[in-house]
């Protein structure tokens, strides 16, 4: 999906940069960059990967030349833990909502509701990716002759006549 291809070309520039052009040693850097991408606060979540799934901050090495406070970390009533983490993921879940609503608000600030009736003529665009039989070359037509809607299947579903 979408979100795995975005986290992995994060994780690949990480590790290039992490391997400074000795390419052999490649096998020694993914645990240190898993931890750096985990210890990063997200814009969208406003939260670290690792607090997001374990329910806390990872430990940094400086963290733990004092030993940590033990008893943060555990809840000894599981109830506590489950209420705990259910609220953490409510705000998170927040969060997403927050970032979806600003991102599609702004993503859509320019576009233009546009509905066809029967009858109206459209271009129809063959791109490469939606019909790769009709374009062999990116030197073709980018669209074909204006069609006449012969009827509406769904909003942007149109059943086309023939010029």
């Amino acid at each position: 999906d979408g979100q795995t291809k975005i986290v992995n070309r994060s994780l690949g520039a990480m590790l290039k940069a992490s391997l400074k052009g000795n390419k052999k040693s490649w096998d020694d850097y993914p645990p240190h960059v898993e931890f750096a991408y985990n210890s990063v606060v997200h814009k969208t979540t406003k939260m670290y990967p690792f607090e997001i799934v374990c329910g806390f901050n990872p430990l940094i090495p400086l963290e733990l030349i004092p030993l940590p406070n033990v008893a943060f970390f555990i809840h000894k009533e599981g109830s506590s833990r489950v209420e705990f983490i259910k609220k953490l993921y409510e705000m998170i879940q927040d969060h997403i909502q927050s970032q979806t609503e600003k991102y599609t608000k702004y993503n859509n600030r320019e576009k233009k509701e546009v509905i066809f009736i029967e009858g109206d003529w459209v271009w129809l665009n063959l791109r490469k990716d939606r019909v790769p039989s009709k374009r062999k070359s990116k030197l073709s037509r980018r669209g074909d002759d204006p069609f006449q809607i012969v009827s509406q299947v769904a909003p942007y579903n149109l059943r086309r006549g023939w010029g």
